[in-house]
């Protein structure tokens, strides 16, 4: 509900609409400042985990964020984001547009996305070739319908969300002994010949964001801690310094960009008890250069070089998980029992690894399921190997896929203003994040 000035129900006092006023973010969107992005600005109350429910509602929607100006000292918050479309295209769908400030405008009050009459199964084990395969082929003798799941791998590790509900009836598992039957079942799966102590399983019915999940179940799996088993050229680099003076520690980042970045960066700040107070983040082709000002939750900057060492794994980890190794496969085709633990022993059989997954079933029970898969040993694929896999599958159903064309593009200038009143308003909005930061002495200049 939006209410300006003017507006106001004759039953709200004048108290009543201070409150209304401060629990109620305030949400601009312009496309006329900037040539090439959508700028979307919101003011707000600040609260614990406010910044990571913005990025998260903007990164739910696959838009990249370009840059980023976030100033939220004292009690008040204020952020401006310049996004794109993932093919680098301002936002020009007025329902998309209009669906953003809803729902940055009741961030206050957002819930998790909910996934109704579904049963989520959490996986943690040691990853190898063929476990996928093995996982979907217990669940599908088992008659279990997978209708969402997302499966991340990092250092050796995987985690999985799956979501599933009974094949017969379409509702979701709560008989207590099937549920028990599954999680014995996958666990040894899991546990395979040498992972006896870290494989787990476990059955909710609770509401979460998958990706978010997905993070704190591999940072509890401490992920972050173990060798990396494929390494890269373009690792990200991170480092961390106290401004004591200001009472802060100084967070800066170097990587590729990337969709979702910021929203995982953010996203482990949160879980691991830190407060983002300052930040920019800026895209220079597909390179990434963010700085944050953080304290923890209790107001006390990184305290020791332990810490800061953890600060550096953890963030590292969470940039590393949903990296893209791998080539991209596309699946699309009629839902079908049996479809996930066909496709992926296929992939097995032809000697690939998954490293990461997302499956999906729309409305009309079609499956539309990504795969990003490498050799054994997380070497590119051989093209070959590919084309057999297709043929295999199919090759109107199982495409190989790019990434979108963002990320692909040389480095390109820097934005230019244009003209527009809404341009010009908040252009004046992002400076005066940048000068606040300034006068904080927390950077240099806000020109």
């Amino acid at each position: 509900m939006e209410i300006s000035n003017m507006e106001w129900p004759a039953y709200l006092d004048e108290y009543e609409k201070l409150v209304f006023r401060m629990t109620t973010p305030r949400v601009m969107i312009d496309n006329a400042g900037c040539s090439n992005s959508t700028r979307v600005m919101i003011d707000s109350a600040r609260k614990h985990g406010i910044l990571l429910e913005a990025v998260q509602v903007l990164t739910d929607l696959n838009l990249s964020i370009k840059k980023a100006y976030i100033s939220s000292d004292g009690r008040w918050f204020m952020d401006v984001f310049h996004v794109t479309d993932l093919d680098g295209n301002k936002l020009t769908d007025e329902s998309v547009i209009s669906y953003i400030e809803q729902s940055l405008g009741t961030i206050h009050y957002a819930s998790a996305k909910c996934i109704d009459g579904l049963t989520a199964l959490e996986l943690t084990g040691t990853d190898r070739i063929g476990l996928l395969s093995e996982v979907f082929a217990v669940l599908s003798e088992l008659e279990c319908n997978v209708v969402e799941a997302k499966v991340w791998t990092h250092n050796g590790r995987i985690a999985s969300l799956i979501y599933v509900k009974e094949r017969d009836s379409g509702s979701p598992i709560e008989d207590s002994e099937k549920i028990d039957t599954i999680e014995a079942r996958l666990r040894n799966v899991l546990k395979g010949d040498n992972d006896i102590r870290s494989a787990k399983t476990s059955v909710s019915m609770a509401v979460t964001h998958t990706e978010r999940r997905l993070h704190q179940i591999m940072f509890t799996d401490r992920d972050y801690e173990r060798k990396p088993i494929i390494r890269t050229n373009d690792n990200p680099i991170v480092s961390v310094l106290n401004c004591l003076e200001k009472g802060y520690s100084v967070i800066n980042i170097h990587c590729k960009d990337r969709p979702k970045l910021l929203f995982d960066i953010v996203c482990t700040m949160t879980d691991m008890q830190y407060v983002v107070f300052h930040a920019t983040l800026n895209t220079a082709g597909d390179r990434v250069h963010s700085e944050f000002f953080i304290r923890h939750t209790d107001g006390s900057p990184i305290s020791s070089d332990a810490e800061k060492q953890r600060v550096i794994l953890c963030l590292k980890a969470a940039i590393e998980r949903r990296a893209s190794e791998g080539v991209r496969l596309e699946l699309c085709t009629g839902d079908k029992q049996g479809l996930l633990a066909d496709v992926t022993r296929t992939f097995r059989e032809n000697g690939l690894n998954v490293t990461r997954a997302e499956i999906s079933t729309t409305s009309d029970n079609t499956a539309l399921n990504v795969f990003y898969v490498t050799d054994a040993i997380g070497n590119p694929a051989d093209s070959k190997i590919i084309d057999a896999v297709r043929m295999k599958i199919g090759l109107s159903d199982l495409k190989v896929k790019e990434l979108p064309s963002i990320y692909h593009q040389k480095a390109e200038e820097n934005e230019e203003p244009t003209g527009g009143v809404g341009g010009a308003m908040l252009l004046s909005l992002g400076s005066i994040v940048r000068k606040n930061l300034y006068n904080l002495g927390l950077i240099k200049s806000f020109s």
